[in-house]
């Protein structure tokens, strides 16, 4: 950083932590972090999963007390700040699991720390309806949702994933915060929703706002601009202007090693057609969708939120089937009304929320790999030979290139990485001939992009067909060989991924909504 940014005198200068130490028994999650945030700067917050960067938010936010160290908040040294604290000097924090209270009203979540209020040293609620419409009304204007009564009064947990995470956000815009926190807040925005954020920081920063991002998509915070903070094994190796470091510097200061953002796909296709689809609907999310994967090939699929895309993946997966058209694998029609007999037929899925839909968190790493062929492991009275199911799991986990030899931590414990591999893993043990991956790097940090991508090559390689359904467009243009882009529920274009660019694939994701675009 420039030494004006490093002078402690500056009076715009709205928080510092300085020599953070936190330790969790005996792993020593922060190392003497330190760094400094100014009124009306946006900041990045980079590095790997379990590197420190949730640690470090939730201290600022009063969720937890370094070891040692302090917190200088407007002037005023702290060694820990409590959450009431926290909340009163104006931080806010958008966790990645949104903390939202699902039971409550869009309003009620937004609007819910004004109508909040300290008597006698605890929390209690006050409630005033035409104030809390108000508020409410106001924040989701400015990150673009809906104002009406009907929406101000649906309950959250009534609404899709990427509604929530703009809700939380709201939350936080609501309270006129003087520091606004976000972990990964666009992990399920599309394209379009991430451009209307970035104008909410915009408008943020020009208030004199501090915003803080805790994100792995490093093509976010070129637009937005501001300043990198980096992490790399629980200490900050690195502070400066994000455009004074390129994307290969910034990965390589986050892993220690050097990361290659070119293309990942370098193999062909075989001649051979392994899997096809024709005339494939479910209304109203799509209809007449046909295409094929040859045997070696990878497939990309993308589309904006309501094209059909998340629809169409898990028809083919079996968990909401297709109202009428066929599936053929190897030349033989199967029929897929449930997750069962797409497994029986070699397709495999690895849906797009690992946490909701793919993992038992509470469960160990060799629970988790072997939960899909438990019946193979068996024998005949019922019991599952435990050694071949931990060979099994070792098999996998060390395919994957886990971060862990321990298979009976449990999955909950391990970063967004290392779930996401264990994930990919189970579903590896059933040896598909055909792989639908969902998002499969949603969430994660650029050192397990890196593995992830790598085995996808490597089993298209072995001869696997393979489909990756994502909005992540940089994702797609370096592991696909083709790029389907679908709208309205149908396929309206097709690319060369080695040929496209971002620009071509969002244009026709728009082709027929283009007097919405702004």
């Amino acid at each position: 950083m420039s030494d004006s940014h490093n002078d402690p005198h500056r009076p715009d200068r709205f928080l510092e932590v300085r020599g953070i130490h936190k330790r969790f028994g005996g792993v020593h999650a922060l190392r003497g972090v330190g760094f400094s945030l100014e009124a009306g700067e946006a900041y990045h917050l980079l590095g790997e999963n379990g590197c420190g960067k949730s640690t470090v938010i939730k201290i600022m936010s009063g969720a937890l007390a370094p070891d040692e160290g302090e917190i200088v908040l407007e002037g005023r040294s702290f060694r820990a700040l409590s959450p009431i604290q926290a909340l009163s000097a104006g931080i806010e924090t958008v966790y990645q699991d949104l903390s939202l209270i699902p039971n409550l009203t869009v309003a009620e979540n937004v609007a819910l720390n004004e109508q909040l209020v300290i008597h006698g040293g605890h929390l209690a609620r006050m409630f005033d309806s035409g104030r809390l419409r108000r508020t409410a009304s106001a924040a989701l204007e400015t990150v673009g949702l809906p104002t009406g009564r009907t929406f101000l009064g649906t309950v959250v947990s009534e609404l899709p994933l990427a509604s929530r995470q703009l809700v939380a956000i709201a939350r936080a815009i609501a309270t006129r915060a003087k520091l606004v926190i976000m972990d990964e807040p666009t992990t399920s925005l599309t394209r379009r929703e991430v451009d209307n954020l970035i104008r909410v920081v915009a408008r943020l920063r020009s208030e004199g706002v501090a915003v803080l991002f805790v994100t792995h998509k490093l093509e976010e915070c070129y637009r937005i601009g501001g300043h990198a903070i980096v992490f790399r094994d629980g200490q900050c190796v690195a502070q400066g202007p994000i455009e004074s470091y390129t994307r290969r510097e910034l990965a390589e200061l986050m892993t220690g090693r050097q990361i290659d953002s070119q293309r990942y796909r370098t193999g062909r296709a075989q001649d051979e057609e392994l899997f096809r689809v024709d005339w494939l609907s479910r209304q109203p999310s799509f209809e007449h969708i046909s295409f094929t994967v040859r045997k070696g090939e990878i497939l990309g699929i993308t589309g904006l939120a309501d094209s059909g895309r998340n629809e169409l993946a898990t028809a083919i997966a079996g968990i909401t089937p297709a109202d009428e058209g066929k599936v053929t694998i190897e030349g033989r029609e199967i029929r897929i009304r449930h997750p069962s007999q797409a497994i029986a037929a070699g397709i495999g899925y690895v849906p797009e929320d690992r946490l909701a839909e793919g993992l038992f968190l509470d469960k160990s790493i060799l629970e988790n790999e072997i939960a899909l062929v438990v019946r193979q492991l068996s024998n005949s009275f019922g019991i599952v030979d435990k050694a071949k199911g931990r060979r099994l799991a070792a098999r996998l986990s060390e395919d994957m290139r886990l971060n862990t030899r321990d298979l009976e931590l449990p999955v909950g414990a391990l970063s967004g990485g290392n779930q996401q591999r264990v994930l990919i893993g189970r579903w590896l043990s059933i040896q598909p001939k055909f792989l639908l991956l969902h998002g499969p790097t949603v969430g994660v940090d650029v050192g397990s992009k890196d593995t992830i991508y790598r085995v996808i090559q490597q089993l298209a390689e072995a001869g696997m067909g393979l489909v990756i359904v994502s909005d992540d467009l940089p994702e797609l243009l370096q592991n696909c060989d083709r790029i389907l882009v679908m709208n309205s529920g149908r396929i309206v274009a097709e690319f060369d991924a080695e040929q496209a660019d971002e620009d071509a694939l969002y244009r026709a994701m728009l082709a027929s909504k283009t007097e919405t675009v702004q």
